[in-house]
């Protein structure tokens, strides 16, 4: 004989099931989902942690099983996010140049005299290790200098303006560098233009040498960011090559 349960209720069963009643309507187990979702939010942050760190010691060449490995996924997990390399490089590389803009608008921002604005600029983005993983567009950008020779990284202004552009440099390994989008376009002009307003002011207070370009800045952030094995060796080598490039930057008294 069976004999029906006075407290059964939908409301019950559905709980006793681990599923709420809006679930249970939506055909939907939120119990397993859920953590799906933030598994899968957890191995996007691995991942993009790992990229910086092995593109940032190894270049943007160095192979997504690298990638995989630092980020203990399989190499499956890291093509399912992004399916392609180019597609990796191309999020670190935007990633990067944002966060420099970002910087230098801080500097900006937040420091009154040309030459500390600049500096603080460039100590800023070598402690944050920026210079091992500028985007290669923004390092094949150039100025001509005043001999009409090129520079390095190039970079170079319109005819009768002073807007940067990007111009085209030796041809490159698809592979190991991200193509050149407008997205890359937009974000390398929105970087070259909130730095050369820090080498714009530095050289018109006399504080910077007339002949450094934005071109020059890059250089430094890219030279002064060494990859050491040793983190406090790291920084000690780029806080002191820094102040010797800081000191070449610098205006002398006639």
């Amino acid at each position: 004989m069976h004999v029906q349960d006075s407290h059964w209720s939908p409301a019950s069963a559905l709980a006793a099931g681990g599923m709420t009643m809006s679930a249970a309507g939506n055909g939907r187990d939120t119990s397993r989902t859920t953590p799906l979702r933030v598994d899968a939010q957890r191995n996007l942050e691995h991942v993009l942690r790992a990229a910086r760190e092995v593109f940032g010691e190894l270049g943007y060449g160095a192979p997504m099983e690298d990638v995989a490995r630092r980020a203990r996924v399989g190499v499956g997990t890291v093509y399912r996010r992004f399916p392609s390399k180019d597609v990796l490089v191309r999020r670190i590389a935007e990633e990067e140049t944002s966060r420099l803009t970002d910087q230098a608008r801080a500097a900006l921002g937040q420091e009154d005299e040309p030459w500390s604005a600049l500096s603080r600029f460039l100590r800023t983005s070598v402690a944050s290790g920026a210079g091992r993983l500028l985007p290669p567009q923004v390092l094949r950008v150039s100025v001509e200098d005043g001999a009409g020779g090129p520079r390095v990284p190039q970079q170079r202004t319109q005819p009768g303006t002073t807007e940067l552009r990007l111009v085209p440099d030796q041809p490159v390994a698809v592979a190991s560098v991200p193509a050149v989008g407008v997205e890359d376009d937009a974000g390398t002009s929105a970087l070259l233009e909130v730095v050369g307003q820090l080498v714009d002011r530095a050289r018109a207070a006399g504080e910077l040498r007339a002949d450094v370009s934005v071109s020059d800045v890059l250089l430094v952030i890219a030279t002064a960011a060494p990859a050491l094995p040793d983190a406090a060796q790291q920084a000690a080598a780029s806080a002191r090559l820094l102040d010797i490039l800081l000191e070449g930057l610098r205006s002398r008294p006639a």
